[in-house]
């Protein structure tokens, strides 16, 4: 597109009706949608969102057997000289 010098504007508007470019994305999704032979391009994640979903999901994990087991158990606390220190 540079090649060709083409302008390229984005902005925002508020409905596709009477917008001639819109009518002609809407009309190529709907032929789109309607469409069986066409391959899904969607089907893929990427590498590094699927880590950060499974590092949230261990870290969920985590924390909810840790509210259900340890935690519980550190109750008592005794002050010494040197701070304080768990039973």
């Amino acid at each position: 597109m540079e090649q060709q010098e083409w302008k390229v504007d984005f902005s925002w508007i508020k409905a596709h009706a009477g917008h001639r470019g819109n009518e002609l994305a809407d009309q190529l999704a709907k032929e789109a949608a309607r469409n069986k032979n066409i391959d899904e391009s969607y089907n893929r994640f990427p590498k590094g969102e699927v880590m950060g979903e499974l590092n949230k999901q261990s870290v969920i994990q985590w924390q909810r057997e840790w509210d259900s087991t340890t935690k519980g158990a550190i109750t008592k606390w005794d002050s010494t000289t040197k701070g304080t220190i768990t039973k």
